[in-house]
Order: C-alpha cells, then structure tokens, then sequence
C-alpha cells in the first residue's frame, strides 16, 4: 500500500470530503550510487554549517528566507501548517471544465485520493458519480511545499485521482522555436496521414511500451556481476537526410506495414500517387533543408513561492 503524502480534505461548495492523497505512479528505474574508485567506499554528502565549519545533525536545521546576505527570517513548520488560505488545508474546487479545453502540457504528477474513513464514504462516491456522469473534470486549489498549487481532479475507474497543474506563467512561449515560414503540399500530408494511419494502436501496451533502457542496464549490472562479457551495443544509425519528403513517407509507411505483419487497423486515408506528387517535389526539398536549425531553449522567469 503507497503511504500518504498529504491529507486533507475536498471542498464542493458546502461538501466537504476528507481524503488521504497517494502516489497513483511508481518509479521502476535502476538507481545509481556515487562510490571512491580506489577503494569503491561510499561518497555521501553531509550537511556543513558554514560559519562553525562542522557537520549539523537534522534536529538543528530548520527552513528560512533570505532577505539579505546577513538577514534570515526564520520559518517553522507550523508556520506553513497555519498559512492563511482556504486551500491549506483543503483541496478546493473552483470551476468544472471539458477535459479537452486543458492543454496536456499544464499536467504534471498524478495522486490517487483515498476516502478518509466510513464518514467520507458517501460525499466522495457522490462526486465521483457527479463526475461521471458530468464528462467535466473539476480545477482545484491547493496548497503543498510551501506554495498554492492548481490542480485537476478526475475520476479513474471509480477512484478520485489529482493531477498537478501547472501555472499558466509557468508555460514557456513556444514562439521561438518555430521553424521559418515553408511551404508543405496537400500530397505530402496525406502521405503523413497515411504513415499516421498504419503506425495507429488500440492501447499503449505490448513489447512497444516498455522500458528499454531500464531493461539494458539490468542486463549490463548482471553481466557485470557474474564477470560474463558485456551485451553488445547495435550499431547507432545515423538519421538519413531527407531529400525527398514523398519517398521518405511512402518508404515509411512500407516499413509500418511490415513490422505490424502486413496487417494493421483499416486505413482512412490512402497514400497518394507519386504521378501527382512529382509536381510538389521542389517545395519539399526546400522545406526540408529548412527544417534544420537547432532548436532554441527559452529562459524560464523564476516563480515566487
């Protein structure tokens, strides 16, 4: 069973939930240690008070602002406990809106909510059926680490799950990194619709969806372990210059076939004729040698707590 990471309680007007939050994800990655190549003897990090020169146990740090460089205005535990918001200590529904106006971009962690006992039971089986039956999900408030968070609350088979959300300040513009104005053809979209269409799944599972690199670690540790020969690496491949944005599709799609076995979902939309392609194909030469600069990285402005 996941521990709890915060309790609380859900507000909906005059309804008041109380619920225990859990983690809903797990982290199955291989973790590393840093160790002393000579003698593989462990290297830790200890917590140095910088004016006594010395290390400090946990019971003797505490959490503080920095005003200047010789002003810290201290900040306890209960300090945060005791914030003057409604969301302190609560998770409070502000609007309901269609899941598909939110965009993915702004969703962050998600946490399973778990019904605080028996007195909890109905008021959080109401809402998820209001939910349910809704097809909305609801934006909340609330207020972790220090900081008012937005979140989005939503209903997984029958269980409430929040999801973090990101401030709309906290979203970068994207308008830097857009490619210089091109010129892509009727034929070569229908191409890509048509690759689209022969790479479309069902579900995200199968040999596909799973994690490769954690997969190739284990491998390499277990190798490691019993003195056995390393697993070769497959030779990187360099990515093809694109000369010809119709070849390259129709050489897509073809490929997609065969790695599905020549079977797949129905397709809706056919790839066009080369005939009717071959007048489009100078466009595409420039598009793509167009599409080559480096991306840029937009600074993010820092968020005050």
């Amino acid at each position: 069973m996941p521990r709890t990471v915060w309790s609380g309680a859900i507000t909906f007007g005059l309804v008041t939930v109380p619920i225990h939050v859990v983690g809903a994800t797990e982290d199955h990655s291989i973790h590393f240690h840093q160790y002393h190549l000579a003698d593989q003897g462990r290297i830790r990090y200890r917590k140095i008070c910088e004016l006594e020169d010395r290390e400090v146990s946990q019971d003797e740090i505490g959490k503080g602002y920095e005003m200047t460089k010789t002003q810290v205005i201290p900040i306890t535990d209960d300090d945060l406990s005791n914030l003057p918001l409604p969301t302190a200590k609560a998770i409070e529904i502000d609007a309901f809106v269609p899941l598909e106006s939110i965009d993915p971009i702004r969703i962050a962690d998600g946490y399973y909510l778990q019904p605080a006992g028996q007195v909890a039971a109905k008021p959080y089986k109401l809402l998820v059926q209001a939910l349910g039956r809704s097809a909305k999900v609801a934006v909340v408030k609330y207020a972790w680490s220090g900081r008012e968070r937005l979140g989005l609350l939503r209903v997984r088979d029958d269980v409430l799950v929040l999801h973090a959300m990101r401030w709309p300040d906290e979203i970068r513009d994207p308008a830097p990194l857009l490619p210089p104005p091109v010129e892509v053809s009727d034929a070569e979209i229908e191409g890509a619709l048509a690759l689209m269409d022969t790479m479309t799944v069902d579900q995200l599972e199968g040999p596909d969806f799973q994690d490769r690199y954690t997969e190739a670690i284990a491998r390499i540790i277990e190798a490691k372990r019993e003195e056995k020969p390393l697993p070769e690496a497959p030779e990187p491949q360099e990515p093809a210059q694109v000369l010809d944005l119709m070849a390259a599709l129709n050489a897509s799609v073809q490929q997609a076939k065969a790695s599905r076995g020549g079977a797949g979902p129905a397709q809706v939309h056919e790839l066009p004729k080369p005939k009717k392609a071959a007048a489009k194909k100078q466009p595409a030469k420039k598009a793509a040698a167009k599409k080559t600069p480096a991306k840029k990285t937009a600074g993010r402005r820092p968020r005050s707590a």
